[in-house]
């Protein structure tokens, strides 16, 4: 039996792209499901938005997603992170999600040792990437 910790983001209308986006930047497989596909409103305007998006993308990435409805109150996303030591992928993963992002802290060695960087991405979600320098000896 496994059990998981990830993120499950909320969107205003964008989860679709989202998703699609994020499928673009960690690979995989994205199954996306719409409040029309189980009755799940009585808005026609929200039929078409996503319910329920899953990613499962490489090197292990579960990543989660749904419109918020219009009668929940929507509430912004806390930062999701990715770390490790794998370099070249988490640098990948980095440039991909800067494109049209806000950069809060570039890419670079932090003091600790490793090289960290903080952005927002064009979806409204801030990520923060930490890679793991050589140990401290």
């Amino acid at each position: 039996m496994t059990t998981r910790l990830n993120p499950y983001l909320n969107f205003q209308n964008t989860a679709k792209d989202a998703m699609e986006f994020y499928q673009t930047v960690f690979g995989g497989t994205l199954a996306l499901s719409t409040f029309g596909d189980y009755q799940a409103t009585e808005d026609p305007a929200e039929k078409d938005k996503i319910m329920h998006g899953m990613l499962t993308g490489d090197n292990d990435v579960i990543l989660m997603g749904a419109d918020v409805p219009s009668y929940l109150e929507f509430s912004p996303n806390s930062s999701v992170s990715l770390s490790g030591d794998e370099e070249a992928v988490l640098r990948g993963w980095w440039d991909k999600l800067a494109d049209g992002a806000t950069i809060a802290e570039p890419l670079t060695q932090a003091p600790w040792g490793d090289t960290f960087g903080m952005l927002t991405d064009k979806f409204d979600v801030p990520w923060l990437v930490n890679i793991e320098g050589a140990p401290q000896g």
